[in-house]
C-alpha cells in the first residue's frame, strides 16, 4: 500500500478537495483508504486552568505529610 500526504480543505458542499498533483496518481474507480486528521481547536483559558490545577496538585503532594511507611527515611 502506498501513502500520500497532502493538505486539503473541505468545500462549501462538505467534500474534501484532492489536489490535481495527487489525482494523476489515482486510477479512475480505484478503491482508496482515507485517513482524515484535523487540528483540534484549543481553548487557552481551559488549558491554563488545567495547568494551574496540575501545579496545585504537584505542590500539595510535594509539601503534604508523608505516610508512616515513609517515616523510616527520616532516621537515615
Amino acid at each position: 500500500m502506498k501513502a500520500y500526504e497532502f493538505p486539503a480543505k473541505v468545500t462549501d458542499e462538505g467534500k474534501i478537495e484532492f489536489p490535481d498533483t495527487l489525482l494523476k496518481y489515482l486510477a479512475v474507480n480505484q478503491q482508496v483508504r482515507v485517513i482524515v486528521l484535523v487540528q483540534e481547536p484549543t481553548d487557552t483559558e481551559d488549558e491554563e486552568e488545567e495547568n494551574a490545577a496540575w501545579h496545585r496538585l504537584a505542590t500539595e503532594q510535594f509539601f503534604g505529610d508523608c505516610s508512616e511507611e515513609d517515616a523510616i527515611y527520616d532516621e537515615i
